[in-house]
Formats: structure tokens, C-alpha cells, sequence
């Protein structure tokens, strides 16, 4: 029994940290295929060099020696991951080899370690070469089971009721304390200071908490009050600066992509109520202006972490201005009565996390039938100097609609540099001329293109389909 329940708990153990892994790099790495990519490569391989390494240490000397000191040293690792992770994140970049080695880092000790103990288990109960297919297999069975529980328990119970930092050092805990009890009488020194150094490292993770000031379900969420704006809040997700909010001025738009779509809804709608589809909450920052500016507009929030409501109401001045439905935007567009938006506008993506469901031109197909005649889609996409991902989805929006237009400063389109470009999509003309008056009348200092330039600024790129959408490798790179 002992045996089975060292293999199953050791296995479950690397598939928790594995799970959490993804919230321990969001905050620096964003929460991409990319970043799940290297991650799964790293613990596999972990995993790999485990087995392979407690399988050679078990031909070579007493393996009911080696377990003890392996559950400690796994317990250990397991606990200082996050330490590892928040001293080296803040100098990552989000390229592939950046998300390798931060993982390595993080994550490829503990699971080798914690890997190299079912092979040793196997070796012990190992009593002839008669049993080796059922002893094997048995034992491959349970690891198998544990690795399932610890996905399971972990995606759907402990991530949704506990910060991750605390998952790590309940894990590491029990792994120590599992090691200490088998290994108990060997070495009192030993076993002394491996507890000394679990309190520590407990401890520095309990102490310094990381870079979250609320860990959300999808977020590495942070309100930052602006030193300039007494009355300004921040929001920053995973690093990037997400929404801007003034408590006391809800007019006021301090990004300039937020104020691009203001400039389109007043061209597009120059009076009265609206009715509205933001797809992606943020700070909320547009239900406030439109309940300031348009009064009566009916505006509908598809938000699928409820812990951005939760923050928006206590610290960036929402009250409800609009109705929010929590749950995810593909499943939520589709209750909209057909044929009844004004407009919908899509700010779910940002630098590091980009639902790549949303980008397609399925979706897309989608938020067109919610249209009312005149109705417009607008969407914010934040890319590097090359746009690949802005080309696409202006080819994207151009599969769906009769008219494109993609707004941003005019050396985005030069690739000097990148940033937000504005891409709005009707199946009516849409008037340039007024809109680029609205945006000169503030000091914008975007230009729009349509037609031939924007052809010109698609070039090759292909329309973004749910058979093919590349989002993450065009926004690394590669």
C-alpha cells in the first residue's frame, strides 16, 4: 500500500506543479499556447530524465535508501519554484527560448526529481523477472492515475478555491514531511536542516507573495493609482497595462485606442442611446463613458473572468453601468438577439494573452449577425512592428465584411514601431473623411487606412480561420 500511494502522490505532485506553472509564468510570460507549449516540454522532459536517472540509481545501490532523501529534495524544489520564477521573470522576454528557460528554471528540477522515485518503488517490489509485466504495468497504472487526480484536482478544484502559492508549499509540505517520516533515524542533522530550509523557503513565498496583488482565475491582476491623475486607476493584467479609469471623470480616455472607438461611435452614431456588445471587460472603462456620454444605452459586457467584475466594482468605479455575463465571449455572442447592436466592440486581447477563438473569421461571422443595419464591429489589437497578427485580422474582418478600416499612427504602418491598431469592419461605408476630422479635432495623430492601402497593408497575410490561427506564434515572431 505504501508503495502504491509513493507512486500516485509523487505523480499527482508533478502534475499540480505543472497546472500552477501556467499561473506562476502568466505574470511575466502571458497565458499563451507558447507559454502551455514549454511548459508541457519541460515537465515531459523532466519526467524523461526522472526515470531514467532513478531507474540507473536503483540498479546501482539499496533503493529503499534513495526515496527518504528524494521526497525531500522534490518537496523542496517544489517550494522554491515560485522564488526561482519571480527572481528571474522580470527579465524575460515572451520568445520560445525565454519560455523554455524560465520553465527549465522553475520546473524541470522538481519533476525530475519526483520522477525518479516510481522506477525505484518498481525496482523494490520487484521480486522476480516472472512479475516484471504485472509489477510494471501495475505500477505505470497508478502513476497514471495520480498524474489524472492532480490535473483533475488542481484545474477544477484547488485553482478555483486557493492562490497558487499556497497550492506549492501545501505540496512541498507533504512531500517533505513524507520524505523526513521514511527517512527517519538516518541522518538527524540531515533531516533537521531539510525541515529548517522547507520553513524558510514557506515562509519567503508566504512573506513575499509575488507580483499579483489579486491572482484571478485568468489574470495577474494589478490597480495602480496614477501619481499624475489623483483620480486615475491603472489596471495591469500580466504586465500589460490593460484599462484606464478616472473616478471622479468618466469622459475621460486616457489610452489612445479607446479614444479611436469613441471618435467611430460618434462619427458612425452621432446622437442618442446605443446598443452595445463590449466583448472583453477590462476596467470597464467604456460602460462608464457611453453611461456618461450616451445616456439610456443599453450595453452588455461579455467578461469571462468574474474576478475583473469583482475588481472593477471595488476599485475602478463600476456600478453596474452595464449588464456583464461571465462566461466565455464564443458561447456568450451567441444569446445576442440577431440583427439588434449598434455596435460591438472587441478589447479582449492584450500583449501577452490573446483568446485566439476570438480572432477568426467564424467568430467574426458571429458578431455580423448580432448587427443591427449600420451596426460596426471594432476591435483593439496590439502587435509588434511586423503586424502580422493586425494583417490578419484586417484580412479577417475584410472575409466578413464589406467595408475595413484599420486605424493607428501612421508609423505602425511603416514598421518603425507597434502597438494598438484600431480595426473597425461594416457591412456600410464607412465615413473616412469625418472620422479622420474627429481624430485631428483632439490631436490624434492617427491615420486610417482603406481600400487599396489597406490592401497594401495586408499584403499576404491570410484570414484567420478555426483551422488556422497562429495568433501566438505571429505575436513572437516566429
Amino acid at each position: 500500500m505504501l508503495a502504491r500511494s509513493l507512486v500516485f502522490i509523487t505523480s499527482a505532485a508533478v502534475l499540480i506543479l505543472e497546472i500552477l506553472a501556467g499561473r506562476l509564468l502568466a505574470p511575466y510570460l502571458g497565458v499563451s499556447l507558447e507559454v502551455f507549449t514549454g511548459i508541457i516540454g519541460v515537465i515531459l522532459a523532466g519526467i524523461s530524465v526522472g526515470a531514467w536517472a532513478g531507474g540507473r540509481a536503483a540498479d546501482r545501490g539499496d533503493p529503499r535508501r534513495l526515496i527518504g532523501p528524494l521526497l525531500i529534495a522534490g518537496g523542496l524544489s517544489a517550494v522554491a519554484a515560485p522564488l526561482l520564477v519571480d527572481l528571474v521573470g522580470p527579465a524575460a522576454s515572451t520568445g520560445p527560448l525565454s519560455i523554455v528557460g524560465l520553465s527549465l528554471i522553475g520546473f524541470f528540477a522538481p519533476a525530475a526529481i519526483l520522477s525518479a522515485i516510481p522506477p525505484i518503488v518498481v525496482k523494490i517490489r520487484l521480486a522476480s523477472l516472472q512479475e516484471t509485466g504485472s509489477v510494471v504495468g501495475t505500477y505505470s497504472a497508478i502513476g497514471t492515475a495520480g498524474a489524472i487526480f492532480g490535473t483533475f484536482v488542481t484545474g477544477f478544484v484547488l485553482i478555483a478555491a486557493f492562490p497558487t502559492r499556497p497550492i506549492v508549499v501545501v505540496v512541498g509540505v507533504v512531500l517533505v514531511v513524507l520524505g523526513v517520516a521514511l527517512w527517519a533515524g538516518r541522518s538527524v542533522w540531515t533531516v533537521t536542516g531539510s525541515a529548517v530550509t522547507l520553513l524558510l523557503l514557506s515562509g519567503a513565498i508566504l512573506v513575499f507573495d509575488g507580483p499579483c496583488q489579486y491572482e484571478t482565475t485568468y489574470h495577474c491582476a494589478e490597480v495602480v493609482a496614477d501619481t499624475q491623475r489623483t483620480s486615475g486607476r491603472l489596471l495591469i493584467l500580466d504586465r500589460g497595462h490593460n484599462s484606464y479609469v478616472d473616478l471622479d471623470d468618466p469622459t475621460h480616455l486616457e489610452f489612445r485606442y479607446i479614444r479611436v472607438m469613441a471618435d467611430l461611435i460618434d462619427v458612425e452614431m452621432p446622437s442618442g442611446p446605443l446598443d452595445v456588445v463590449s466583448i472583453g471587460g477590462g476596467g470597464f472603462t467604456l460602460p462608464g463613458f457611453l453611461a456618461a456620454t450616451r445616456p439610456g444605452t443599453e450595453h452588455r459586457v461579455l467578461e469571462i473572468d468574474a474576478s475583473l467584475l469583482d475588481i472593477g466594482r471595488r476599485h475602478l468605479g463600476f456600478h453596474d453601468q452595464a449588464e456583464v455575463i461571465i462566461d466565455d465571449a464564443r458561447r456568450s455572442i451567441t444569446e445576442v438577439t440577431p440583427g439588434s447592436v449598434d455596435v460591438v466592440v472587441g478589447d479582449a486581447f492584450t500583449g501577452l494573452t490573446v483568446p485566439w477563438h476570438l480572432t477568426t473569421v467564424e467568430f467574426v461571422e458571429l458578431i455580423r449577425e448580432t448587427l443591427a443595419p449600420g451596426g460596426f464591429y471594432t476591435v483593439n489589437v496590439i502587435d509588434g512592428p511586423e503586424a502580422r497578427f493586425a494583417r490578419a485580422e484586417a484580412a479577417t474582418l475584410s472575409e466578413v465584411f464589406g467595408h475595413v478600416a484599420v486605424f493607428a499612427p501612421e508609423s505602425y504602418f511603416t514598421g518603425a514601431r507597434g502597438g494598438n491598431y484600431v480595426i473597425v469592419g461594416s457591412d456600410d461605408p464607412i465615413d473616412m473623411d469625418e472620422v479622420r476630422s474627429a481624430l485631428s479635432s483632439r490631436g490624434g495623430v492617427e491615420v486610417g487606412l482603406t481600400g487599396e492601402e489597406l490592401a497594401r497593408f495586408i499584403d499576404d497575410a491570410r484570414p484567420l480561420t478555426d483551422d488556422f490561427a497562429p495568433v501566438d506564434q505571429m505575436l513572437s515572431g516566429l
